[in-house]
């Protein structure tokens, strides 16, 4: 039986001194990619493997970090944490998931593992509670948020996107096609100050602009899958005629997904009876059987600058920054 190999024996293989390879097991900024691609090959020739319990009593760190979604069925959330896993990969830090479902009390729940140090920090990819009770979390453990240009704090670090102008956009683009009684999805519930707010004032920001009546009966609440998509079309079927909207914003390509199939299964004709409007460009968007126009997210940037600003939260000495592109963008195809 061949003898574990120790960190002498992976620093003695890569030419490097222990400290290095120390540095390089506790996640130190300060080692040249070079050096790394050496310890990593001295590591996988020794068949080394790190006592990660022993790193972690050492560091007082878990090499965790919580990233927080209301689903991961949601492909955005899936491709995000994609996008973050593929950002940590040089690191030790791995990912774990944490799903909200949409609850207040489920993201309170998880912002306590922050508390009870089980993970070293959290990116929250959407935000149920009010921005000042996540705050109150910060003291425990860095946190970042990725989300819009309307979300303020002055203690935790926003990634942000222009989601209220991208929406804006996206209604202006819908009335320049003439189409005049357009029916709003919403995550949220319309009024609150959280899911959707962004988008929500986007929409009426535009409608208003162009002297368009915002329909209540129009405005769908808490929309959020392929199955809510499909709820929709069938509430919009069963409208009298006149009522009907001549095009719909979806807020997902998921709900989109779901309006596309029912209302095509049901007669109506995708543009010329209703345009549909999705919002993230997911790659099935392309390939429904109306190609879907939508919003296209930047994903690999907004993962690449929260995963960064949280890395330099938990070790100010790394001050790497990375400047992504975050612009949102309207995807034109055959549904509008």
């Amino acid at each position: 039986m061949s003898e574990i190999a120790t960190i002498k024996d992976v620093a003695r293989e890569s030419g490097l001194s222990t400290t290095t390879i120390s540095r390089f097991l506790n996640d130190h900024p300060y080692i040249s990619e070079v050096n790394r691609k050496k310890i990593k090959k001295a590591m996988e020739k020794l068949n080394y493997i790190p006592n990660t319990a022993a790193t972690q009593l050492r560091s007082n760190k878990t090499y965790s970090i919580g990233v927080i979604v209301p689903r991961i069925t949601n492909p955005y959330f899936s491709y995000l944490i994609e996008g973050i896993e593929q950002e940590l990969k040089s690191t030790s830090y791995r990912v774990i998931i944490m799903q909200t479902h949409n609850s207040k009390d489920e993201e309170i729940q998880l912002l306590n593992m922050l508390r009870r140090r089980e993970i070293d920090g959290v990116i929250m990819c959407s935000l149920e509670n009010e921005i000042s009770i996540v705050e109150k979390y910060f003291q425990y453990g860095p946190i970042v948020i990725s989300g819009n240009q309307n979300l303020n704090s002055k203690i935790i670090p926003v990634i942000a996107t222009d989601q209220e102008k991208a929406t804006y956009d996206a209604i202006n683009y819908l009335i320049n096609k003439n189409y005049k009684k357009i029916a709003y999805c919403t995550g949220g519930n319309y009024t609150g100050l959280n899911h959707g707010l962004a988008r929500n004032l986007g929409f009426q920001k535009a409608m208003e602009e162009n002297n368009q009546e915002i329909h209540e009966h129009l405005i769908f609440k808490n929309i959020h899958t392929i199955a809510d998509g499909r709820k929709v079309g069938n509430n919009i079927i069963a409208l009298n005629a006149n009522n009907r909207p001549d095009a719909i914003f979806a807020g997902s390509d998921e709900v989109a997904a779901g309006l596309i199939e029912v209302l095509s299964n049901n007669g109506f004709s995708i543009p010329h009876e209703i345009a549909i409007m999705g919002y993230d460009n997911q790659p099935f968007s392309s390939l429904l059987k109306v190609p879907l126009t939508t919003i296209s997210q930047p994903i690999k940037g907004i993962s690449e600058q929260v995963t960064c600003k949280l890395l330099n939260l938990i070790d100010p000495l790394r001050n790497i920054e990375k400047s992504s592109d975050l612009k949102l963008r309207i995807i034109e195809r055959s549904s509008t």
